[in-house]
């Protein structure tokens, strides 16, 4: 039996299957428009693909084929769903312990003026999505500008620029600060150090754009507004054992061979671990008669001001429930789609339309732009499932491009979708448009500064 798939790329199948899922992705963009969450359309349209590969491989017997192919992009899903899992738990759980919460009520509580506020926030949303997901830090930080800035729209306005080009650049260097890096890393096509050569094109493309709308800030100071409460209890805990799981993942990719997602899931155990500790140390210090006090004051074990907490507080599993399930289905989706299309045959006739008739570095900067348009994620699975036989160097332009082209547009990427949003309108698609040319401009330095520093 031959391993090599059927041509369907003249066939009604597949153009079947691009009409859907053209259509699915339609109805994912229009989400916030028409109240529908993008992972319904895109799994029915990955189910419905392979409904169709699949008639056609049963119809002349090679069945076991088509049904080999699509574990194989199963697999690929399952290393991606366990590792964004235990990221996301991990941060659920640093939420549920008012981590995010502290650091917003310390940015606001310190009387800054607008255009030291810009550059905080830019700051701390390069460095956060470095750790944690692009979406979270926008929203995070998102909501201190709206905040201080309720009074001065057009700061709101040009500090939730900065913010999404921050954290789409933020992330790009760090081998899981965004999805595609994490898709790269997963690949085992690039090791984990050698992500952070691109921790200078990062700076550059998030500096020269801040740089510019530097001076379009407004003066202003705004009201200082509330004051810092201490962390919650088990709150340093959990980021402390949050690093050790990222340095397990590092460590058994490169020391062991075993896949990151390996490492993720050992560190899930951390937590789970540190739950049950915590959980034992609240009820024996509430039923404690001589030392503990059930009223939430200060108790011989050390946790003052607190009040009490359930059990699901301390119970991973709650956590896990807490993830953005939409976003793990949808990933799904997109891969099962893309997948199906290359058996298909459709991403070999784009590979060599890309990586043949262009140069390397010339596919991927037009490939960054496309990101602009079409979600990161999707543009970079379909890459990876090209299989394009470039360097390393350029599989790090593409991961550069891929991850910071989003910026040029607000719905490039999920941090300016998500703070569309969340800012009723002081933030939208035109006022992001309007800086466009600046952040080209710091698209092409970082381009620039890579190619200069890491390829040779």
């Amino acid at each position: 039996m031959s391993n090599v798939p059927l041509d369907l790329t003249g066939h009604w199948v597949g153009f079947s299957a691009i009409a859907i899922f053209c259509t699915a992705y339609v109805f994912a963009m229009l989400e916030d428009t028409i109240m529908m969450r993008k992972s319904k359309p895109m799994v029915f349209a990955g189910s419905l693909i392979w409904v169709l590969i699949a008639s056609i491989y049963a119809t002349g017997g090679l069945g076991e084929e088509s049904g080999r192919a699509f574990r194989a992009i199963l697999e690929g899903y399952a290393e991606l769903f366990l590792f964004i899992l235990v990221s996301m738990t991990y941060l659920n759980a640093m939420e549920q312990r008012g981590v995010f919460d502290n650091l917003r009520i310390w940015l606001l509580s310190k009387g800054f003026g607008y255009r030291k506020l810009f550059w905080i926030t830019g700051i701390l949303s390069f460095l956060l999505s470095a750790v944690i997901s692009n979406l979270s830090t926008a929203l995070l930080m998102g909501s201190v500008v709206m905040v201080m800035g309720k009074k001065n729209p057009k700061f709101v306005s040009i500090a939730c620029v900065n913010i999404v080009v921050a954290t789409n650049a933020g992330g790009s260097f760090s081998p899981f600060g965004d999805i595609t890096t994490l898709l790269v890393w997963q690949k085992g096509i690039v090791p984990f150090t050698h992500f952070f050569s691109l921790f200078l094109p990062s700076v550059v493309n998030f500096l020269v754009p801040a740089a510019i709308m530097h001076f379009f800030v407004p003066k202003e100071f705004p009201e200082s507004v509330g004051k810092p409460q201490p962390l919650q209890h088990g709150a340093k805990g959990i980021i402390a054992l949050f690093v050790m799981t990222i340095i397990t993942a590092a460590s058994f990719e490169n020391l062991l061979d075993l896949p990151p997602v390996a490492g993720m899931m050992a560190g899930l155990t951390y937590l789970s671990f540190y739950f049950f500790y915590l959980y034992k140390i609240r009820v024996e210090w509430k039923h404690d008669p001589v030392g503990g006090k059930a009223d939430g004051k200060t108790g011989q074990l050390g946790m003052p001001n607190e009040l009490p907490e359930t059990k699901q507080h301390f119970d991973v599993f709650h956590s896990v429930a807490r993830l953005e399930w939409d976003t793990l289905l949808y990933f799904y989706g997109v891969m099962t789609c893309v997948g199906g299309l290359s058996f298909i045959g459709y991403l070999t006739f784009a590979s060599k339309l890309l990586y043949t008739d262009l140069s390397p570095t010339n596919a991927n900067v037009l490939i960054g732009i496309i990101s602009a348009f079409i979600d990161n994620g999707t543009i970079m699975y379909t890459v990876l499932t090209m299989a394009p036989s470039i360097s390393e160097p350029q599989w790090l332009l593409v991961t550069l491009t891929t991850g910071v082209g989003g910026s040029m547009l607000a719905i490039g990427s999920a941090a300016g979708i998500g703070l569309m949003g969340q800012s009723k309108g002081a933030y939208s698609f035109i006022s992001h448009l309007k800086w466009t040319p600046v952040i080209a401009l710091g698209y092409a330095s970082s381009i620039f500064v890579h190619l200069l520093l890491n390829v040779s």
